[in-house]
Protein backbone atom coordinates (compact mmCIF):
# COMPACT_ATOMS: atom_id res chain seq x y z
CA UNK A 1 0.00 0.00 0.00
CA UNK A 2 1.01 3.38 -0.82
CA UNK A 3 0.01 6.70 0.41
CA UNK A 4 1.33 10.24 -0.70
CA UNK A 5 0.31 13.45 -0.72
CA UNK A 6 0.17 15.43 -3.91
CA UNK A 7 0.15 19.11 -4.26
CA UNK A 8 -3.58 20.72 -4.55
CA UNK A 9 -3.95 21.58 -8.24
CA UNK A 10 -2.41 18.18 -9.18
CA UNK A 11 -5.03 16.44 -6.58
CA UNK A 12 -7.98 18.45 -8.76
CA UNK A 13 -6.76 17.56 -11.82
CA UNK A 14 -6.28 13.98 -10.49
CA UNK A 15 -9.73 14.03 -9.96
CA UNK A 16 -11.57 15.50 -12.44
CA UNK A 17 -9.76 12.98 -14.89
CA UNK A 18 -10.92 9.76 -13.15
CA UNK A 19 -14.16 11.61 -13.04
CA UNK A 20 -14.72 12.28 -16.10
CA UNK A 21 -13.00 8.87 -18.07
CA UNK A 22 -14.77 6.69 -14.93
CA UNK A 23 -11.98 5.57 -13.14
CA UNK A 24 -10.38 6.23 -9.73
CA UNK A 25 -7.30 8.19 -9.12
CA UNK A 26 -5.44 5.16 -7.69
CA UNK A 27 -6.03 3.72 -11.73
CA UNK A 28 -4.03 6.73 -12.85
CA UNK A 29 -1.62 7.30 -10.33
CA UNK A 30 -0.52 3.46 -10.74
CA UNK A 31 -0.55 4.30 -14.53
CA UNK A 32 1.91 6.89 -14.09
CA UNK A 33 4.30 5.27 -11.54
CA UNK A 34 4.55 2.35 -14.27
CA UNK A 35 4.88 4.22 -17.47
CA UNK A 36 7.64 6.28 -15.35
CA UNK A 37 9.43 3.43 -13.19
CA UNK A 38 11.94 2.22 -15.70
CA UNK A 39 13.39 5.34 -16.60
CA UNK A 40 13.59 6.55 -12.86
CA UNK A 41 15.46 3.42 -12.08
CA UNK A 42 17.64 4.29 -15.81
CA UNK A 43 18.29 7.79 -14.26
CA UNK A 44 19.45 7.10 -10.61
CA UNK A 45 21.46 3.82 -12.24
CA UNK A 46 23.26 5.62 -14.31
CA UNK A 47 24.03 8.40 -11.65
CA UNK A 48 25.79 5.20 -9.34
CA UNK A 49 27.46 4.43 -12.46
CA UNK A 50 28.73 7.70 -13.02
CA UNK A 51 29.82 8.29 -9.37
CA UNK A 52 31.72 4.87 -9.49
CA UNK A 53 33.51 5.84 -12.43
CA UNK A 54 34.77 9.18 -11.33
CA UNK A 55 35.68 7.59 -8.40
CA UNK A 56 38.02 5.32 -9.75
CA UNK A 57 36.04 1.69 -8.32
CA UNK A 58 34.60 1.48 -12.29
CA UNK A 59 37.27 -0.12 -14.52
CA UNK A 60 36.38 1.83 -18.35
CA UNK A 61 37.83 0.69 -21.56
CA UNK A 62 38.74 2.88 -24.47
CA UNK A 63 36.31 1.52 -27.71
CA UNK A 64 40.04 0.47 -29.17
CA UNK A 65 40.65 -1.04 -26.31
CA UNK A 66 37.89 -3.38 -25.99
CA UNK A 67 37.64 -4.51 -29.38
CA UNK A 68 41.34 -5.66 -28.59
CA UNK A 69 40.17 -7.75 -25.34
CA UNK A 70 37.41 -9.67 -27.59
CA UNK A 71 39.63 -10.24 -29.86
CA UNK A 72 37.72 -7.46 -32.64
CA UNK A 73 40.66 -5.49 -33.88
CA UNK A 74 41.56 -5.83 -37.19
Amino acid sequence: MLALRLPEDIERRLESLAKRSGRSKSFYAREAILEHLDDLEAAYLSDEIVKRVESGQEQTYTLDELEKELGLAD
